[in-house]
């Protein structure tokens, strides 16, 4: 089982904040990958102080400022970009981490942070999550000295040179949710990953196996998308730990262990197992307490070997 940090930095974080977080995760040895939210507005009760943070200008400072932990997004919001930029920003990104990239995009759902930032927040979001990764993908994928054009109901891209080019042969495509039907068509056709966000471990079955078969029915093997899970993690020594962790993040012990992975590292690691049973490859583990340094700590000392 591969482990993964994930954070959400519009709850309140500045860059620094997030650094030592990444190279945190990235001395410990124990995770994969460094990944992050793209919102641009606080959720629940809490102040969002110092504000939000751009999901790729993060990346970008945080590719000059690690070395070795890939970096991505769950999920950049496809509302928030044109697709040819992004397609531009994540090949530059890619090229100053030395290809540690990849690449969350979902259609973008918080409507009251596009009041509060002037975006546009449009009826239809699914064509044009499809259409934006038809182009990113397409751009990605043209050959040196060619170019790409596009024409769709929301975008049009005519004679372009689809440079720069990532530095990856291929940046890892992430596609997640949990739409019976249209989700995991699209993953079909453009995933690398599959993830799914804070499933139950009955939920995560039911839809692997709903993409396990479209990306059959898509004539690709079954084993060419890998699946992941992204849950909150609150991981105690004892359960007094466990406590103090959940009323950090204004959660409750009862509702995590339903909901999340929480517990001792004993409990949280049999439950990944129960995760790993039904498919899931890789596991995101939510920090939203990014000042408790010592609970990567733990994670990396005492679950991430329980898991093999």
């Amino acid at each position: 089982m591969d482990l993964r940090v994930f954070t959400e930095p519009q709850q309140g974080a500045s860059y620094d904040t997030l650094l030592k977080v990444a190279r945190t995760a990235e001395e410990l040895g124990a995770f994969s990958a460094f990944f992050r939210s793209d919102h641009y507005l606080k959720m629940g009760d809490v102040d969002g102080r110092p504000g939000p943070t751009d999901a790729w200008i993060t990346l970008a400072g945080l590719a000059r400022d690690t070395s070795t932990i890939r970096l991505g997004t769950l999920m950049t919001a496809a509302t928030f970009r044109l697709p040819g930029v992004t397609a531009i920003q994540v090949a530059q990104v890619d090229a100053m981490s030395g290809g540690r990239v990849e690449f969350g995009l979902g259609a973008g759902w918080y409507e009251a942070e596009h009041t509060a930032y002037g975006i546009p927040f449009p009826k239809e979001k699914f064509g044009r999550l499809e259409e934006q990764l038809a182009i990113i993908t397409g751009l990605w994928n043209t050959k040196l000295g060619d170019t790409f054009d596009f024409t769709g109901e929301y975008y049009t891209l005519t004679d372009s040179p689809a440079l720069p080019k990532p530095v990856q042969e291929r940046i890892p495509v992430l596609i997640g949710g949990h739409g019976p039907k249209r989700t995991p068509a699209l993953a079909a056709r453009f995933a690398d990953e599959f993830n799914l966000p804070f499933a139950s471990v009955e939920d995560s079955a039911a839809q692997f196996a709903r993409v396990r078969a479209a990306v059959e029915q898509a004539g690709r093997p079954a084993d060419a998308v890998l699946h992941s899970n992204a849950l909150v993690a609150c991981v105690g020594r004892d359960d007094a730990e466990v406590a103090r962790r959940a009323a950090a993040i204004g959660r409750s012990v009862e509702e995590l262990k339903t909901d999340g992975l929480a517990g001792t590292p004993d409990e949280v690691a049999e439950k990944i197992g129960r995760y790993a049973a039904v498919g899931s490859e890789r596991i995101y583990l939510q920090i939203l307490d990014l000042d408790d340094l010592d609970h990567l700590e733990l994670i990396a000392s005492r679950v991430a070997p329980q898991l093999g």
